[in-house]
């Protein structure tokens, strides 16, 4: 007998557990309803207030955004010759120096006329580095075209990865309120830069080089294609005969014409180098783009319309938070 009313013992205590899990979960939702239901209640009695801190927030801030002058910036993107890298950076944080101390005569003496340098300000980026999940590979990959440097189209392909590679261009930031005189303080420092006298004398005689270069290049191209026109008469005419390729002039020694065009070739590559030089090097810093004044946008929590509302309103909150609370201690002392 008391084996048959085990099983309905256990099914009782089960059906039991589970309308006290039933009642668990009724028992959460309604605190959650409620807990809805008090907020809504907090909202809706406090619904004037928040649209009365709302809108005067909105006054508020449109008025300090009129207080408040606009800030503009020009990006000028350099790039450094003659290994002027250091000079680049040390100068601009010389130059940013004597603005954080308001140095006006600094910059009279460089032709800048300013009675405050207040608002102004000068940086410069850090050139972006090379992904180091690549760098390897990029070494491995050079190291191979190194085997072939003799072929002066694979040098080409060298000197076009590693420039492909290199971070060259820098990015000079100047901050101003005066978007006029302010694009002028951009430039007169740009001129300040390159005015180094070392550097100045430096690019004087790198141009000079490369037009002497250039001018001696062309008299040895000149020459040879004296040798191959006559050669192309002589092969023409039969008048000589030749062998591997090669041929004798006027009891000459004898002439590689494969030799004679690969040489042809360097000097017509040397001399687009040296004529690419001769602009991209006219000044220690090269300028490849100078921008036009732009305004500094500000993110959506940093415009003050809508920063100056949502603080209001923190505000109110958290006093009700404090008396709230307050009130709850008193009730808990009694």
């Amino acid at each position: 007998m008391a084996d048959q009313q085990t099983p309905k013992e256990t099914t009782s205590n089960d059906e039991i557990d589970l309308g006290q899990f039933f009642k668990m979960i009724g028992k959460g939702f309604n605190s959650l309803f409620n807990g809805f239901l008090h907020i809504f209640m907090y909202l809706k009695r406090n619904l004037l207030i928040f649209i009365v801190l709302a809108v005067a927030g909105v006054i508020l801030g449109f008025g300090l955004s009129q207080i408040v002058s606009k800030k503009f910036r020009t990006e000028v993107i350099v790039k450094p010759n003659l290994e002027s890298k250091s000079y680049l950076y040390d100068i601009v944080n010389e130059i940013r120096a004597n603005i954080k101390v308001n140095d006006t005569s600094f910059f009279s003496r460089i032709g800048i006329k300013v009675s405050s340098l207040k608002g102004y300000d000068i940086t410069i980026d850090q050139p972006q580095a090379l992904d180091k999940n690549n760098t390897d590979d990029n070494l491995d990959y050079l190291e191979i075209l190194e085997k072939f440097q003799e072929n002066a189209l694979v040098t080409d392909i060298i000197r076009t990865e590693i420039l492909s590679k290199s971070p060259l261009d820098h990015r000079i930031t100047f901050s101003y309120k005066d978007s006029k005189n302010g694009h002028q303080f951009a430039k007169k420092v740009m001129q300040y830069i390159n005015s180094n006298k070392y550097y100045i004398e430096l690019v004087k005689i790198k141009q000079q080089n490369a037009l002497e270069r250039i001018r001696q290049d062309e008299s040895l191209l000149a020459q040879m294609d004296e040798l191959i026109t006559r050669y192309s008469n002589k092969m023409a005419a039969k008048e000589r005969q030749f062998e591997d390729q090669k041929i004798i002039l006027d009891n000459e020694k004898q002439l590689d014409i494969a030799r004679l065009f690969e040489l042809k070739n360097n000097l017509i590559r040397d001399i687009e180098r040296k004529k690419i030089e001769l602009v991209e090097q006219k000044e220690a810093i090269s300028i490849i783009y100078f921008g036009e004044p732009q305004g500094v946008y500000k993110s959506f929590f940093g415009n003050i319309l809508v920063l100056t509302p949502l603080i209001l309103l923190a505000i109110f909150l958290l006093i009700d938070l404090i008396k709230y609370l307050n009130k709850k201690a008193e009730e808990i002392q009694e």
